[in-house]
């Protein structure tokens, strides 16, 4: 992808202090719109509150960053509306069937033609059949595809997504890794964080590796191969991968 276009989001010194521990150390970055981006980094390098500054949960501690065209912190409400957000955390209700889950954030996202663009969403995520039942029977899998269902329902121009697929078994990763294929269609943006080397390369536009708190690096995927990347990202990263 060129380097020359809009930007979804863009950051500029970015800093996050938590206790005295500085968790990311002046980051710049820019993600053009359309741009996939998968972001490498060992665990403690900054990834999670990256997203999280990025998805309104957290306040920087200085730096600018905005996302979809606004302004981070004072117009969250802004990019909030136009943000889908996959963590850890699915942010369903165990109680509630899939169906009554997506009502309850189509509602909140005031989506025009609920009914239609639920059971679209669902069909996407291959759920059909269990959309009148409770999330707790859900598999873990299952869930975590509900929870892309609920991140893009609103339609967001910007997906994050912070390792979608830690807790899953090899089967259920490879359905989320064909699900999120079909979603990145070249119009949304995409940032994911990921342990996963090969998968993060094969579905990003774009690789950058954080390591303590600082992007060290940068490169398109075209121009890597993955005996590159794995090099390049033990020695920034000080890991055998």
């Amino acid at each position: 992808m060129a380097d020359s276009g809009p930007s979804a989001v863009e950051a500029r010194r970015l800093s996050k202090d938590f206790d005295g521990h500085r968790a990311l150390r002046g980051v710049d970055l820019r993600v053009l719109e359309g741009e996939s981006l998968a972001i490498f980094g060992p665990n403690g390098s900054g990834k999670t509150t990256l997203i999280k500054i990025l998805a309104t949960l957290v306040r920087p501690t200085s730096g600018s960053v905005s996302v979809a065209g606004f302004s981070l912190p004072q117009d969250a409400l802004d990019v909030r509306r136009r943000i889908g957000v996959v963590t850890h955390q699915n942010y369903l209700y165990d109680e509630l069937t899939c169906y009554e889950n997506l009502t309850f954030y189509g509602r909140m996202y005031r989506v025009q033609g609920l009914p239609d663009r639920i059971r679209a969403v669902i069909a996407q995520v291959g759920l059909e059949a269990r959309l009148n039942d409770r999330v707790r029977t859900l598999s873990n899998g299952m869930q975590r595809r509900l929870a892309i269902a609920r991140a893009v329902l609103h339609n967001p121009s910007v997906l994050l997504l912070d390792e979608p697929e830690v807790g899953l078994d090899e089967q259920a990763v490879n359905l989320l890794e064909d699900l999120l294929s079909r979603l990145n269609d070249g119009r949304r943006t995409v940032i994911m964080t990921t342990h996963n080397l090969e998968r993060g390369l094969r579905m990003s536009d774009r690789v950058a590796v954080l390591v303590n708190g600082r992007i060290a690096y940068q490169e398109t995927r075209a121009a890597l191969d993955m005996a590159r990347l794995r090099g390049i990202y033990a020695q920034l990263a000080g890991a055998r991968v």
